[in-house]
C-alpha cells in the first residue's frame, strides 16, 4: 500500500491556502474510514450474537458500557500524549516527543493491566453494577471474562493510533485500526457458530483482533517518520503526566460520561425486561455507526483549523466549519428519513424473530433521527472548540449530551412516561445540547469575526 509523506513546509501550505473542500476531504477519508470500520465491526458483535438468543444481544450491549471506560482510559492518554507530541514536533524537539509517545503508551498499557485484574477479580458485582439482570449475568459474565484479558492491548492501541494520527500520518492509523475489524468480522461467525463457542466465542474473536491490531500499529510507530515506542524513553515525571491530564481530560470526560449513560440506559431498560436492554442496545449500535461519518468528518476539519487559528486566519476557520455543518446537516438528515421509514427493518437485522425487541427497538430508533440532523452543529462545534483550545466550553458541550442533560432525564422521563420515556430520553437530552452549543459556539465565531476585521482596518 502506497502512502504519501508530506513535509512540514508542504502541510503547512496545504492547510493554510489550498481549496478548504479539497484539504478537508483529504485529511478525512482515513478517518472517516478508521471511524466507519470500528463501528462496522462493533455492530459485527452485536449481528452475530443477536443469532444466538436476547440474553447474548443484552449481554454485548451491558459489556460495552464497560469498553467504552476502557476506550476512554486509551483516549484520555492517546489524546494526552498526542497533543503534546505534535507541538513539540512542530517546535522541532524530538526528544520530548520520544519521551511523551514512550510515556503515554506504557501508562496506558499498565492502567490496562490494573483494570484488567480488578475486573477480573471483581467479575460479578461488575457485571450486576453494569446493569445485568439475574438472566442476563451468566452471558455477561462469560463474555466480559474474556474481554478484560485484552484491556492493556485495546487501551494502549487507541494511545498508537491517536499518537500516528496527530504526527499526521493517519494513512498508518488506518491500516492497523482496519486490519483488526476485518479479522474480529471474519472470527466472530467461525467462534460463534463453526466451534459453536456462543458469547465467549465474540468475545474471544474480539481480543484476537485487538491483540492483532496492537500488534501492527507497533509495528507502524517505526515507519514511516513515526516515532517508535522504546521503553527507555518511559519518563512517568510530573510535567509530563501533567500535559496529558490537559490534553485528555476533555476527551475523558465525553467518553467517561457516555459510559456513565449507557450504565443508566440499561439499568432503566432493565426494569422492562431483557428485550428491552437488548433493543436499546441495537439502537446505540446503530446511532455510533451514523455517527462515526460525521466525527470522521470532523477529526479532517481538525488539523485545518488548528492550523489556520494559529495563522490567525479566521475566515478559513470559519468557512471549513460551515462547510462541515452544511454537509453533515444533509447527510444525517438522509439518514435520519431513511432510518425513520425503515426502522422496523433495520433492528430486525440484528435480532430476528424477537418482536419485543424489534419494537422497543424501532420504536428508539425513531426517537432518536427525529434530532439527529441537530446532532452535526453540536459535534462539528465541540470539535473547533476543543481544537483552539477554549478548553472550558468545549468540555461543557462535550458533557452535556451524554452527561449534563441526559443523567437527570434517565430518571426524570420513565418516572412519567415509562418505557417510552427511555426511549425519547437521547432524543430530548439532543435538543436541549443544541440549545446550548448556539451561545457557546457563535460567541466564538462572532470573536473570530471581529478579529479578522480588526485585522483588516
Amino acid at each position: 500500500m502506497l502512502i504519501h509523506h508530506h513535509t512540514a513546509k508542504e502541510n503547512y501550505e496545504q492547510l493554510t491556502t489550498a481549496p478548504i473542500a479539497g484539504v478537508i476531504t483529504r485529511l478525512a477519508i482515513p478517518t472517516i474510514i478508521s471511524m466507519l470500520v470500528t463501528a462496522f465491526y462493533n455492530m459485527a458483535d452485536t449481528y452475530f450474537v443477536g443469532k444466538i438468543n436476547t440474553q447474548s444481544t443484552a449481554a454485548v450491549g451491558i459489556v460495552f458500557s464497560l469498553m467504552s471506560i476502557i476506550q476512554a482510559v486509551g483516549f484520555f492518554f492517546g489524546h494526552g500524549s498526542g497533543n503534546y507530541i505534535s507541538r513539540r514536533l512542530g517546535a522541532r524537539d524530538v526528544a520530548n516527543a520520544e519521551k511523551m509517545a514512550a510515556t503515554g503508551f506504557f501508562m496506558a498499557f499498565f492502567t490496562g493491566c490494573v483494570l484488567a485484574v480488578l475486573g477480573l477479580l471483581f467479575l460479578t458485582p461488575l457485571s450486576l453494577m453494569l446493569g445485568s439482570t439475574p438472566t442476563i449475568l451468566p452471558y455477561t459474565e462469560r463474555y466480559l471474562g474474556i474481554i478484560l484479558t485484552g484491556t492493556p492491548f485495546m487501551a494502549s492501541s487507541l494511545v498508537l493510533n491517536n499518537q500516528i494520527r496527530f504526527q499526521g500520518n493517519a494513512a498508518y492509523a488506518m491500516v492497523g485500526i482496519v486490519s483488526g475489524a476485518i479479522l474480529n468480522v471474519v472470527l466472530d461467525p467461525l467462534f460463534i457458530f463453526v466451534c459453536d463457542m456462543g458469547v465467549a466465542g465474540a468475545a474471544l474473536a474480539t481480543v484476537i483482533s485487538q491483540v492483532c491490531s496492537f500488534t501492527l500499529l507497533l509495528y507502524m510507530a517505526t515507519k514511516g517518520g513515526n516515532i517508535p515506542i522504546r521503553y527507555r524513553n518511559f519518563t512517568p515525571s510530573f510535567a509530563f503526566i501533567k500535559e496529558i491530564i490537559g490534553g485528555g481530560t476533555p476527551s475523558l470526560a465525553r467518553q467517561g460520561l457516555a459510559s456513565l449513560s449507557t450504565i443508566l440506559l440499561n439499568l432503566a431498560a432493565g426494569a422492562y425486561g431483557d428485550a428491552a436492554i437488548a433493543g436499546m442496545s441495537i439502537v446505540s449500535r446503530i446511532g455510533m455507526f451514523i455517527n462515526s461519518f460525521l466525527i470522521g468528518f470532523g477529526q479532517g476539519f481538525q488539523p485545518l483549523c488548528g492550523f489556520c487559528y494559529g495563522a490567525g486566519l479566521y475566515s478559513r476557520v470559519r468557512q471549513g466549519f460551515w462547510l462541515c455543518v452544511r454537509i453533515g446537516f444533509i447527510f444525517l438528515t438522509c439518514c435520519a428519513v431513511l432510518g425513520f421509514g425503515f426502522a422496523e427493518e433495520v433492528v430486525e437485522l440484528f435480532r430476528k424473530g424477537d418482536p419485543a425487541v424489534v419494537a422497543t427497538g424501532a420504536s428508539a430508533l425513531r426517537w432518536q433521527l427525529v434530532t439527529y440532523p441537530l446532532g452535526t452543529f453540536v459535534i462539528i462545534s465541540n470539535m473547533m472548540l476543543q481544537t483552539i483550545r477554549k478548553s472550558v466550553r468545549a468540555t461543557i458541550l462535550s458533557s452535556a449530551r451524554q452527561g449534563l442533560f441526559f443523567v437527570p432525564f434517565i430518571f426524570i422521563l420513565p418516572h412519567f412516561f415509562g418505557l417510552q420515556g427511555v426511549e425519547m430520553c437521547q432524543a430530548v437530552s439532543d435538543i436541549c445540547t443544541f440549545l446550548l452549543a448556539l451561545p457557546l459556539t457563535f460567541g466564538v465565531l462572532l470573536e473570530m469575526k471581529r478579529q479578522e476585521n480588526g485585522l483588516k482596518s
